[in-house]
């Protein structure tokens, strides 16, 4: 079974803890902190494999957790980092994260994303230690790695699609082209996962030809398994639409190409704005001349130059030559023409520094921003010599000024991350 869309929850590893210690040494009764820090959390990362066709590995294990850094010593002994997590996945794989939005494109194989970073490691109390300070009680713990829901959907990379609706020949044209032997029978929807096929010119080049399976009215609203189909059409370089010259219920040809394209046109992605050529298929199914008649009236309706229409029959071998070199004379040469990698990370430089301070009642008040949230984090607030260094801390970062522009009184109050303490800080409005 083709499995082309998975959902996996993926968590980086948790930082370790810094260390508390001191030397303790023969002839040295006062030593000096020698904690070590806690080494930093594994990652999770999607690794583009080619050798891989599908997701299906993400059907049977949908968890995936990073190893966690290991705690730091005495002695100034840091924590080993934890083990990363890899996860191979075929090329064109699209990781979206299901809650941000935030997307990730892996399109060649070897590409690496880090989708869900390791927590960092807690610093050791001898990172702590300064002049005024030269016995600090206290370390910084790990912080917790990233965590994530992400959605898989794998898009095929080929230089041509084949589209039509179903029934329409375009497994049998694969067969012709291509080495690949997808199913063929004489029913619709014979096709219902994607199959791929190589073509080579004289030239030694190749390009991959993709049989869609068949799309039918209302697939761009998720009709039948519209959604799937027309997402691996988006990667495609050239369509090939495939018109049935005579369809077995009797519809008309010119009817049918236009149902195709008004769901192409529909779904959207470009997928209106992509080039294409026109293949009539069956033409043993009619008598001589009638197949090119319907070639014709197609083109004359949707606008097809005389150079970009083939009548084929994939019985016969009639075309099948034809249509394989205007495949190569349609698909550019030009690699930059192929969608490039997307990572949708931005990092910008202060972000994490901005601090927002706000009164929510009577002596409280909630300050919120990324560094200050972690600063909580890190520490034990049970710890007096932990909650000297943090005010010193939000002295510098200006909290302790934004709460008295706020209202703030020593003793009132104070949220950050979801923590509350009475905040008594020394000297309020003594700050530079």
């Amino acid at each position: 079974m083709f499995c082309d869309r998975a959902e996996i929850h993926v968590r980086a590893g948790a930082g370790g803890d810094g260390c508390v210690s001191f030397r303790r040494e023969a002839y040295v009764p006062k030593g000096g902190p020698d904690g070590g820090d806690g080494g930093r959390g594994g990652d999770v990362v999607l690794v583009c494999d080619g050798d891989l066709r599908d997701l299906r590995a993400y059907l049977r294990k949908r968890r995936y957790v990073a190893g966690r850094g290991q705690h730091g010593r005495g002695a100034e002994r840091h924590g080993r980092r934890g083990e990363d997590v890899e996860l191979p996945v075929p090329p064109g794989t699209v990781a979206t994260d299901a809650s941000t939005g935030e997307r990730f494109e892996l399109l060649a194989p070897g590409q690496r994303v880090v989708v869900a970073r390791g927590g960092a490691g807690g610093r050791g109390n001898r990172r702590f230690a300064t002049p005024t300070r030269q016995a600090p009680r206290f370390a910084e713990r790990g912080l917790p790695g990233e965590e994530r829901t992400l959605r898989l959907e794998l898009k095929l990379l080929a230089d041509a699609g084949l589209v039509g609706l179903p029934n329409a020949g375009k497994s049998s044209l694969l067969r012709r082209l291509t080495r690949a032997r997808p199913r063929v029978a004489d029913y619709p929807f014979t096709t219902i996962e994607p199959n791929l096929g190589a073509i080579e010119d004289d030239d030694g080049r190749q390009l991959v030809v993709a049989d869609i399976p068949g799309l039918i009215e209302g697939a761009s609203a998720g009709a039948g398994l519209g959604h799937e189909f027309l997402a691996h059409v988006e990667r495609c370089r050239l369509l090939v639409h495939v018109v049935d010259c005579a369809p077995i219920d009797g519809s008309d040809p010119v009817a049918n190409f236009a149902v195709v394209e008004r769901e192409l046109a529909a779904h959207g992605h470009g997928l209106a704005e992509l080039p294409r050529v026109l293949c009539i298929s069956k033409a043993d199914l009619l008598p001589a001349g009638e197949a090119e008649r319907v070639a014709a009236a197609v083109a004359a309706r949707y606008g097809f130059q005389p150079d970009d229409v083939v009548v084929t029959s994939s019985a016969t071998g009639r075309g099948v030559d034809e249509l394989k070199r205007l495949i190569f004379r349609r698909v550019p040469r030009d690699t930059a023409a192929a969608p490039e990698p997307v990572v949708a990370r931005v990092y910008r430089p202060g972000a994490d520094r901005v601090v927002t301070v706000e009164r929510v009642g009577d002596g409280r008040f909630r300050v919120a921003g990324p560094q200050v949230e972690r600063l909580i984090a890190r520490h034990d607030l049970d710890n007096p010599d932990a909650l000297e260094y943090i005010e010193q801390r939000l002295r510098r970062l200006g909290v302790v000024r934004e709460l008295e522009a706020a209202g703030f009184r020593p003793g009132d109050t104070v949220e950050i991350a979801g923590v509350e303490f009475d905040f008594e800080p020394e000297e309020v409005g003594g700050e530079s």
